[in-house]
């Protein structure tokens, strides 16, 4: 598993993992402010599915998508999933081309600004394990139960280690 696959497949999981955990919720809880950004689990999720939409938009150089989003945590997950998929294929697609370092341009910039795929790519993994980390702060101030700890090595030992590689002694 290459250091890309690492990085889609524990940001793609772990955010899974902890719109599941959300999913058990009552709406009390998942709109209960806090003294953190996007305040309440809910919009912690709504900002961080919106942000894979539209950086996979821009960098598929395609109009952001705009209008009415559904916030259910249903409609959080399919959305989620759905963008996931496109962003993780875009991903790897610029890997195997050799097009990190390609530019494009985001026409949302004032004004637009171009960028490299590689840098978007990193910044929507990232975006996504900063805010991960916020919900994980939320979800034990709530006292839920087996919270993750929402680390990189930890999903992956929860994998089996890696296929192929044996584990250090």
């Amino acid at each position: 598993m290459d250091l890309l696959e690492r990085l889609l497949g524990h940001d793609r999981a772990t955010t899974t993992e902890l719109l599941a955990l959300c999913a058990g919720l009552p709406d009390e809880q998942l709109d209960q402010q806090f003294d953190i950004g996007w305040r309440s689990l809910r919009g912690i999720l709504g900002h961080m599915v919106r942000n894979v939409e539209i950086w996979t938009d821009l960098m598929l150089e395609r109009s952001p998508r705009t209008g009415p989003a559904g916030e259910s945590l249903p409609e959080l997950r399919g959305r989620f999933e759905h963008a996931y998929a496109e962003f993780g294929a875009l991903a790897r697609r610029v890997q195997v081309e050799g097009q990190l370092n390609a530019l494009w341009t985001d026409v949302l910039d004032r004004p637009p600004r171009p960028k490299s795929y590689g840098g978007g790519i990193a910044h929507v993994i990232t975006h996504n394990m900063h805010h991960r980390a916020g919900l994980i702060h939320v979800l034990r101030r709530l006292g839920v139960p087996s919270v993750p700890e929402g680390d990189l090595i930890g999903w992956e030992q929860r994998l089996g280690g890696v296929a192929g590689n044996k584990t250090p002694s």
